[in-house]
């Protein structure tokens, strides 16, 4: 179910000493405050949120749940300060216009930050945790020693407090850490695990994730993708064929280029989008309100469908390229080939259908467009973190739209083994339906 319903929290709430009913009030609007708290505090949630053990939260995709709710959080603090522009997520509350927005978006962040790591379930060593928590509170500290004490600081930090605290009872048993969605089933076209050098098998981390209640869609499958080809189909056994040459790890027919960039895109990308919105939002100049319904829009939307993704990469089971094409004696496909020693280059721990990393990508870029258009001029730089870049190799990419990456994203999956085409087309589909849908029903302008 869709679980984002109105909060009232009316004992925090503070009167605007102006009248803000609005759009025909002579009097100048206030100078909007300006994005920096928004975008330091960005930074902060992905280098905490992203340090969390994977299965205590910190793999995709709960780290994008995660970062979804911090964001959210932020959003509402930053638009329940002064007169009320846009729809708001779960604060119906609103706090004078001169109440400190750096104090709002700060509390609401460090509030997040720290109930969700204080409360992830240890379920991998997690020895870092109190190291996390106290750079949380050094990072607060400094930035509430930046903002003026008195009263207008005082209600920021009562906005950030009422927006966290909306932000986590509406998250209450909302099927994070839940039941793992995956049912072990041996038949052709069924994923199954890789093992370790140990004989053991690679699991998902966060199995459960296409079991939680989304933010902003009616149900964790409401944009279901258009199901695998079926496995005795010519369209199954072209997509077989092709990863089967291009996406092994030794021999295949990838070029040079087309290895390195199977290898440059395996990093986050909620690190790899988070990033270039901040990028854009200080080129552009946003105002806090505006940066903070970007970064919402887009990590909220980021959630969705990571839930919408893993609900159908288990709801289909499909298999990954090793599986099939070791076993393509059993797909009654005469024109697959079994390989039983084809390896791919990289490997993940979860069914095929769809590509998670494209549900992100897709789901990210959508928003971004939204903000900035396809085309942005003097394009923008991303700067990858993947561990399978051999040393020395370049990590600093420039692309002059935002379709450019989208369609390499495509083909870098299956250079890499991946995944079949069809996973990475359906993966971007969802991505850009859930941010479509996202926006057209959320967070939108309110009043004139």
């Amino acid at each position: 179910m869709n679980i984002r319903r109105s909060l009232s929290i009316v004992a925090v709430a503070v009167i605007a000493s102006v009248t803000m009913a609005g759009a025909g009030a002579s009097a100048a609007p206030p100078t909007e405050a300006g994005a920096t708290a928004v975008t330091n505090w960005n930074r902060v949630a992905l280098s905490t949120l992203g340090a969390i053990p994977g299965p205590d939260g910190g793999a995709p995709p709960a780290f994008q749940i995660n970062m979804g709710m911090t964001q959210g959080a932020v959003y509402d603090a930053v638009n329940a300060i002064g007169p009320k522009r846009h729809q708001p997520y779960v604060l119906n509350v609103r706090f004078g216009a001169k109440a400190s927005v750096d104090a709002a978006v700060a509390t609401a962040a460090y509030e997040m930050l720290t109930e969700l790591v204080s409360t992830a379930p240890e379920l991998a060593p997690f020895p870092g945790r109190a190291g996390l928590l106290a750079g949380l509170a050094a990072e607060y500290k400094a930035s509430m020693d930046a903002v003026a004490d008195g009263s207008f600081e005082q209600q920021g930090v009562a906005a950030g407090r009422a927006a966290a605290d909306a932000m986590l009872k509406a998250r209450e048993d909302d099927g994070r850490f839940g039941p793992s969605q995956w049912v072990r089933n041996p038949a052709p076209g069924h994923w199954s695990p890789l093992l370790n050098a140990s004989g053991q098998e690679v699991l998902d981390p966060t199995p459960w994730a296409g079991g939680v209640d989304p933010f902003f869609l009616d149900s964790p499958s409401q944009f279901r993708t258009a199901a695998p080809p079926a496995l005795d189909s010519a369209a199954y056994a072209a997509e077989v064929n092709e990863v089967q040459l291009i996406g092994r790890a030794v021999g295949s027919t990838r070029t040079t280029h087309q290895t390195y960039v199977a290898q440059w895109w395996q990093w986050a990308p909620i690190i790899a989008w988070n990033d270039v919105a901040r990028s854009l939002i200080e080129r552009n100049s946003l105002s806090a309100a505006d940066a903070a319904r970007l970064l919402a829009l887009e990590n909220l939307s980021g959630a969705d469908a990571a839930i919408n993704c893993w609900n159908d990469k288990y709801h289909y089971d499909f298999w990954r390229p090793w599986n099939a094409i070791h076993r393509a004696g059993e797909d009654g496909n005469a024109a697959t080939i079994a390989d039983p020693g084809w390896s791919a280059l990289i490997t993940a721990p979860y069914p095929d259908q769809p590509s998670g990393h494209n549900c992100l990508d897709g789901a990210h870029v959508a928003v971004l467009r939204m903000f900035f258009g396809d085309v942005i001029d003097d394009g923008f730089t991303m700067t990858s973190s993947s561990t399978f870049l051999p040393t020395g190799a370049v990590r600093d990419r420039t692309f002059g739209s935002f379709s450019q990456p989208l369609a390499e994203l495509i083909e870098a999956r299956i250079w890499a083994g991946l995944h079949f085409r069809h996973a990475d087309v359906q993966g971007q589909l969802l991505g850009m339906n859930v941010a479509q849908y996202a926006a057209a029903h959320h967070l939108q302008p309110v009043g004139r």
